[in-house]
Order: structure tokens, then sequence, then C-alpha cells
């Protein structure tokens, strides 16, 4: 029996490979290479750059072991047979100079852009930054504004061309606090404060997400960020504000406990500085946040918890 079919077979595969590839990434949404705010475009410009640099090495190491293949296959009699060569000063050249070349182009590019795109680092513009504070629960994400005394899950609004200013921090595990499209991602956790500064450029509601493996509900840890006109922002704060839940240290209690695709909440009043009262008593082991001496909450600036130790105890 020919074993013909299955040879011609076994040839199709790799193709029939790139088909199912291509029909399955065709449904993939590109957020990193679609961004919609200025870190985010910084950040893909500094992927594009360094991908560019790299290709620089990759495509003709690809070229050539396709051509080389080729010419110094066995049937091709006319390839010039050298079996004693074995060294060559101009390609020992040619392989050491440009690969040291772009590896201190990418070490400049990412030196610049590692102060540059700091997430700690403000970001230049004649707006008032909007304040929202930001806690990681077990599954869902708790947003606090300060300034307006309003507080959401699952969903945060702020307005076009306003930089927003994250302060971060976990109610339980380790996670981290991802929007694609406007910039980096960065780590949230219990007993300390991280902070993300970004900003929208345009218009739009963009997927947020945990970037970081937490426990059963991490899939569905996902949340929505609105970015809309002032006035548009001000009508959302008001509609916030009509909510009949207050958030307090009762209804935080209620709110830590684990639940998976936790649906989207409102809050029109927030007890004062519960962020930080969950910081503190996460290094304390308390859960739930118990009250906050006015001599602790007076220690705490926003240097202190950025050098505090990552040894915290965890819920």
């Amino acid at each position: 029996m020919s074993n013909q079919p299955y040879t011609k077979l076994l040839r199709m595969l790799p193709l029939l490979g790139i088909v199912l590839a291509a029909s399955l990434l065709s449904g993939c949404d590109m957020a990193l290479l679609n961004p919609k705010g200025q870190v985010g475009i910084d950040e893909k410009n500094l992927i594009l750059t360094a991908t560019g640099l790299m290709l620089i090495v990759v495509i003709p190491v690809i070229f050539m072991t396709i051509y080389f293949a080729w010419k110094y296959r066995a049937s091709n009699t006319k390839a010039k047979y050298t079996p004693d060569w074995s060294h060559s000063n101009k390609i020992e050249v040619v392989v050491w100079t440009i690969p040291c070349i772009i590896i201190i182009a990418l070490a400049i590019v990412t030196w610049k852009s590692s102060h540059a795109l700091n997430p700690q680092k403000p970001i230049e513009s004649s707006a008032k930054p909007l304040v929202i504070e930001v806690v990681a629960l077990d599954w869902k994400w708790l947003f606090i504004y300060p300034e307006q005394g309003i507080a959401t899950v699952n969903q945060i609004a702020f307005p076009v061309n306003v930089p927003v200013e994250f302060r971060i921090t976990s109610g339980t595990v380790m996670n981290s606090f991802f929007i694609p499209q406007l910039g980096s991602q960065i780590y949230a956790m219990g007993g300390m404060q991280s902070k993300l500064h970004l900003i929208a450029n345009e218009a739009g509601t963009f997927p947020g997400l945990s970037a970081n493996y937490s426990g059963a509900g991490f899939s569905d840890m996902t949340f929505k960020a609105i970015a809309n006109s002032p006035a548009e922002f001000d009508a959302w704060v008001k509609q916030v504000k009509q909510a009949p839940q207050a958030l307090n240290t009762d209804t935080y209690k209620t709110l830590e406990k684990p639940t998976i695709k936790h649906p989207v909440e409102y809050y029109s009043t927030v007890t004062p500085d519960l962020f930080d009262t969950i910081i503190v008593n996460a290094q304390k082991g308390a859960n739930p946040p118990a009250a906050v001496s006015h001599e602790e909450h007076a220690a705490m600036s926003s240097e202190d918890m950025h050098n505090m130790p990552m040894t915290t105890t965890q819920h």
C-alpha cells in the first residue's frame, strides 16, 4: 500500500497550522498596539523601536539560514566545497560589531525610556490631576475618589486629557493593575502603596484587568475605564452620589469577601481615610480594617508607604 497520501498530508500540516493560527489571531484585539493615552503611545513606540532594532539581526539570520541550506544542499554539485575552511576575520568583525552596536542602541533607548515612563512620575499638564485610590480585592476592584467623596466597584471614569494619579494597594494577595490601552501595569501589594500616572487622549471605554494570577476568580477580575468629557464626568459623579449605599467599615467588610464576576457598584459616600486605614491594617495583619489613630495616619507620608517592606501579611 502506497504511503503517498500520508506523505502529502504531512506536508500540508504546516500550512494548515498557519491557516489555523491566522484564523485564531484574527479575533485578537491588539490593545497594546492601539493605545488611547500618551503613556500607552510612548510604550508602543518603545516596543516598535526595540523590535525593529532586534530584527536587524533576526531577519538576516533567518534569510541566511534558508539561503545557505538551499545553496549547500547535497544535490547542488556547483556549490564551492571547502572542508578545511574554519575562520574568517571579516565574518568575525561583522557578526560581533553589528550586535554590539544594536545592544548599545537598545541600552540607550531603555535607559531613557525607563526614566521617562517611570509610573510614579507625574504627567506634565495644565490640568489638575484626578486622584483615584485603588484597592485590589478577591476578585474585584474597589475605586475610591477621595476628592469627590465617592467610591465604585469595577468601574472608573475620568475626563479626557486630565492626568490621573492612581494610588494602588491590595486588601488581599498581591495583584497587578492594568489598563492596556492607557499604559503601564503596576503591582498592588497589601500594606504598601504603589503609584501610577496615566492620561487618556481620547474618549472611550477601555478594558482594565488583573495582570497577576490571584486565585479562582482571577480571569474575571476585570473593570471598565471610561474616559469622557468634563461635563460627562461631572454628570457621572452626580449619578454615583445618588447611590443608596455608603462605603464604611461595615460595608467594606462585606465587600472584601471573595466573589466572582462581581457587578458594578456605586457608593455615594466614603469613610474618610479608608484607603490609608486598609494599608495600615494590612501591615498589622488586621482584617477587616480597624480604626487608625490620628498619629498613625499623620505618620503615613507617601514616601513612607513607597519605602515600606514587601514582607507583609497577606490574607
